[in-house]
């Protein structure tokens, strides 16, 4: 007997952090985080670099990236001229880096769990949500069985739970809103509904909401104005042998 929370008789599907990614399977998972792991995924894919997905940044992410011979991020606090962190900017200034391991406690973590899945999983933000989505209906059309699921990462409190993140929300219902499919789900057609009150107000309201106003009063306000580069990406970072890899 399937799972209430699965989800389960609709082609499209939405759901939230690493245990909805369990709860809702998919052939095809369009992980959100967009302040900021995927944005930076994305910024990456757009200068050729391949991101591999790390949930930690400690002793064994500096073994990791020494096995691909990969650069490893740094904390955004820690970041000095010329370090690459979880920051899109730094990113974008990069200089010789093709490789680059990003450990993120949400979006990195949900992409990273999944990588066993058996899912095609890509990286997908308000940058690119459009190129993602076309890369997606190809191959809806090309597989009616074929399953899509959007996972927004969200943020978590102190104590460990949950902090829904609406311009997670945003972006998942961005990419959802441009699939050609009508078989979304309740939770599916509430993220498409979510983005499309605020689609013409965006990239404002990504700077007022809370994630970007945690940003910007922790000094990374280019952070939330390269999130707000809204549809200017048409990269899709897709998760292969555990790195995302542009597919342009």
């Amino acid at each position: 007997m399937a799972s209430p929370y699965s989800q389960h008789g609709f082609r499209v599907g939405f759901d939230w952090g690493p245990v909805g990614a369990d709860a809702v399977a998919g052939g095809l998972v369009a992980v959100v985080d967009v302040l900021s792991f995927t944005t930076a995924v994305t910024v990456a894919a757009d200068l050729g670099i391949d991101v591999y997905p790390y949930r930690w940044r400690d002793e064994t992410a500096v073994a990791y990236a020494s096995q691909y011979d990969a650069h490893l991020a740094v904390g955004r606090s820690e970041a000095g001229p010329g370090d690459v962190s979880l920051s899109p900017a730094t990113i974008r200034q990069a200089t010789g880096v093709t490789r680059l391991v990003l450990p993120s406690p949400n979006g990195s973590t949900i992409v990273q769990r999944l990588s066993d899945s058996g899912a095609a999983v890509i990286a997908v933000s308000l940058r690119n949500r459009l190129a993602a989505a076309a890369w997606a209906n190809e191959r809806l059309a090309a597989d009616p069985s074929l399953r899509v699921v959007a996972i927004a990462a969200g943020e978590r409190w102190p104590d460990g739970s949950l902090r829904p993140a609406v311009e997670d929300l945003w972006g998942a219902g961005g990419f959802l809103s441009a699939l050609q499919s009508d078989g979304l789900s309740p939770e599916a057609r509430a993220a498409v509904a979510a983005y499309e009150a605020v689609a013409d107000e965006l990239p404002k309201l990504l700077h007022d909401c809370a994630g970007g106003r945690e940003l910007t009063q922790y000094g990374y306000p280019d952070d939330v104005r390269i999130a707000a580069e809204i549809d200017e990406s048409h990269s899709v970072p897709v998760l292969k042998d555990g790195k995302l890899t542009t597919s342009i």
